[in-house]
């Protein structure tokens, strides 16, 4: 879909894109056929699209032969992709992708996440991914670059975070492409980037009870990132036990959190809350 044919189709439903919403849609094919490429749909796979807009990648995933899940809040998009897309392979649902049971949509078997993510959910709605008995088997999303970064950050830079953290302690994170604004309409104000993400087996994030802590604890040492992690931890889960667990792992009490490896932090939640499993 070029600039045009976008412009036709918003003209058709009377609709101006809105800033608070995320909207912006990609133009550009070269792009959306690398996102393809990447993500590689197979014939009868489940693939969750969320913010399909008005069909651009959506049609390359449905020429896959993948049955594609979309997910839209829009009233107005949402009537024109039931208008325009005649597939049986296409299975819309109008809601808000941070309220949707994904248990209850896909039937709770294996299924990918593929989108040109709405800016604006971005980060509440990968916390729902994570958050599910079985997360995606990968994922592949056009984010703001600011927030690939946050999401693909390694330890001891400053955008290593809590949601790095919980983030990778899933999946393998990449940074696979910068997108400059133009090949959006409207323009966003920032870059873009696509990011995949691959899920991890075997590991620490295969164990619920670690997956469930962890977020918790380093929510807690990142709110206060430039104070000594002793201390935070102290106040937070008592003295003696945040003393013990670093003692137990040759952490010093005056580390700050983002010195932290993602293993390190697993380990020392296995500890707080004296968890079975690794605790190296």
């Amino acid at each position: 879909m070029n600039k045009q044919q976008l412009l036709t189709a918003l003209e058709s439903i009377g609709m101006r894109p809105g800033r608070g919403l995320g909207q912006n849609f990609l133009l550009d094919g070269n792009l959306l056929d690398f996102i393809v490429r990447l993500s590689a749909p197979k014939k009868g796979e489940k693939i969750l699209e969320v913010g399909p807009g008005f069909g651009a990648l959506t049609s390359r995933l449905l020429k896959s032969g993948a049955e594609v899940y979309a997910v839209e809040f829009d009233h107005r998009i949402a009537e024109y992709l039931r208008a325009h897309v005649e597939k049986e392979n296409f299975h819309l649902t109008e809601a808000d992708a941070c309220r949707v049971d994904y248990v209850e949509l896909l039937g709770g078997g294996e299924f990918r996440a593929i989108a040109n993510l709405p800016y604006s959910i971005s980060t509440i709605f990968i916390a729902r991914m994570l958050d599910l008995p079985r997360p995606p088997e990968s994922m592949f999303f056009m984010l703001q670059r600011e927030m690939g970064e946050r999401l693909s950050a390694a330890p001891g830079t400053k955008n290593y975070g809590a949601l790095s953290v919980r983030t990778q302690l899933r999946y393998e994170v990449k940074l696979e492409k910068i997108v400059p604004p133009e090949v959006f309409f409207p323009p966003p104000e920032v870059d873009s980037a696509i990011v995949s993400f691959r899920l991890r087996h075997g590991g620490d994030g295969d164990d619920p009870e670690l997956c469930r802590l962890l977020p918790g604890v380093v929510k807690t040492v990142f709110a206060q990132r430039r104070k000594q992690m002793g201390k935070v931890l102290g106040q937070n889960y008592g003295k003696e036990r945040a003393a013990t667990a670093l003692a137990a792992m040759d952490l010093p009490p005056e580390i700050r959190p983002d010195k932290l490896t993602v293993a390190q932090f697993a380990a020392l939640t296995r500890r707080l809350f004296d968890l079975p499993g690794p605790r190296s």
